[in-house]
């Protein structure tokens, strides 16, 4: 059994080569995770989890450990498709309560848009669980006023790559990923 993790950061790179492959591996390496065995969770922020730098986190990552984390990504090879990959974070006022990760990907969506959307659906699932009564259908800046007001949120966030595909046929790949850390 794992212990949960201590620290989170958030990060996202881009990767552009003529192997879908590399260009992933690329991604990896401008999000500076590159050479982490990266494990796949699902989209809790656990209790007591501290959000860090992208810097501090990097740093505190060895080569080769396993590493767990929540990845939106996508990758296309067709010439002017516009690709992003994003990731919203909900944390809870109560440091004992957990928080959400909501990653989403996909074509021709700006990083603005994708980053509010995603951090929408992080902040929507957690004031679905903490209670908050509200209309989902009310436009985000409507919700986000509620969620502000009600104490029970104290921060919502995302972090979003992008990428257009250029004309040479090569691989685009974007990632974002909330890395955790358990030390």
């Amino acid at each position: 059994m794992f212990p949960s993790p201590t620290r989170m950061f958030l990060t996202k790179g881009v990767g552009v080569h003529r192997h879908a492959l590399t260009a992933f591996e690329f991604a990896l390496r401008d999000a500076d995770i590159e050479q982490q065995n990266l494990v796949y969770v699902s989209s809790i922020l656990p209790p007591r989890c501290e959000v860090i730098s992208r810097e501090a986190g990097a740093e505190a990552l060895k080569p080769g450990d396993i590493t767990f984390c929540v990845m939106a990504r996508a990758e296309t090879n067709e010439f002017g498709r516009h690709v992003y990959a994003s990731l919203g974070l909900a944390k809870p006022a109560d440091p004992e309560m957990y928080g959400y990760i909501s990653e989403q990907h996909g074509y021709g969506m700006t990083a603005e848009a994708a980053g509010e959307q995603a951090e929408d659906l992080a902040a929507t699932m957690l004031a679905s669980t903490l209670g908050l009564d509200f209309d989902p259908d009310a436009a985000w800046n409507e919700r986000k006023q509620i969620y502000e007001h009600s104490h029970l949120i104290i921060d919502s966030t995302s972090i979003t790559a992008t990428a257009e595909c250029g004309p040479d046929g090569h691989w685009t790949c974007v990632i974002a990923a909330a890395v955790f850390l358990f030390s």
